[in-house]
């Protein structure tokens, strides 16, 4: 299963141990195969690196998001024409979905959420991945 996650569910990951760390365990279990492009990949370095900055976790984070950028794929995103999402930050993730031939853009985010499957990507939440991976 070809996935692109969002940059919350990456942070989530590399932060928390809730259903984005589940997330991107099933990368582990080869569950699945993430892809991004090197701006979508941008946004998870900063977003991540700020949070271990101002966080204090219990476990290395770090750590975490090294494992992380070295087992996704990435991809040179593909053009979209237009904007497609209400926020111009979410159509990243779109152009690296349609390069990678992505069954799903996994995401919290309501703008990506509301688009439901454009180019016949489906957008779902964190749960509706796991569902489907381990059923």
């Amino acid at each position: 299963m070809r996935v692109v996650f969002d940059n919350n569910v990456v942070a989530g990951g590399v932060g928390w141990d809730g259903e984005s760390y589940l997330c991107l365990a099933q990368l582990a279990h080869r569950r699945a195969i993430a892809y991004a492009s090197e701006i979508t990949l941008n946004e998870a370095r900063e977003t991540c690196a700020r949070l271990i900055q101002e966080l204090n976790f219990s476990h290395n984070a770090a750590a975490r998001l090294n494992w992380y950028l070295s087992v996704v794929r990435l991809v040179e995103p593909a053009p979209l024409g237009k904007q497609r999402s209400r926020d111009a930050k979410d159509d990243p993730y779109l152009a690296a979905a349609l390069a990678a031939r992505a069954n799903f853009i996994v995401s919290y985010d309501k703008d990506l959420l509301e688009l439901k499957k454009p180019f016949g990507v489906e957008i779902i939440r964190p749960a509706q991945f796991l569902k489907l991976v381990k059923g």
